[in-house]
């Protein structure tokens, strides 16, 4: 199984960098992992409706950019649906069994996604009707990827 995450924005903490890695590590075990990152648009504080939409329609063109072809595309927005762990691995499971082998997750920058981008989207995920950083939001990713792997597997993982 193929598993790529698209980011906006590049990742500064050295704690999330770190978290990462580990993650990272963790799932080459039981998947190929491709993590994208895309330049970020500079967007001061008090933009516009309009202005916040040419921000967003900017990365989102960077971002279908590199969705290749025939990936399942996982958008992670607010709107979403919110899964268990169980449940996203269920969901990985049988993507698997229904032959799919390339999954691609996109996480936005601080604006969120184009619609563009959300229209391309198989399905729309949701961790909470909170907001996270967009860079903390990966690492949160990749622990509940790793953490459905386990669960799949039927391998033991902390509750």
């Amino acid at each position: 199984m193929n598993i790529r995450i698209i980011a906006v924005g590049k990742i500064k903490e050295k704690y999330i960098q770190e978290g990462i890695k580990e993650y990272s590590k963790r799932l080459s075990r039981y998947c190929s992992l491709e993590i994208i990152e895309i330049d970020d648009e500079k967007a001061p504080e008090n933009l516009s409706d309009k202005e916040m939409d040419i921000v967003k329609q900017k990365e989102g063109e960077r971002i279908l950019s590199k969705i290749p072809q025939g990936s399942y595309v996982i958008t992670l927005v607010i709107q979403g649906k919110q899964l268990t762990s169980d449940e996203l691995a269920l969901k990985i499971d049988d993507l698997m069994v229904d032959g799919i082998s390339d999954i691609t997750f996109i996480i936005g920058g601080s604006l969120g996604l184009s619609d563009e981008v959300i229209s391309k989207s198989n399905f729309k995920l949701s961790f909470s009707k909170m907001t996270f950083p967009h860079q903390l939001m990966r690492m949160i990713l990749l622990e509940q990827v790793y953490r459905a792997w386990r669960i799949i597997k039927n391998e033991p993982y902390h509750k």
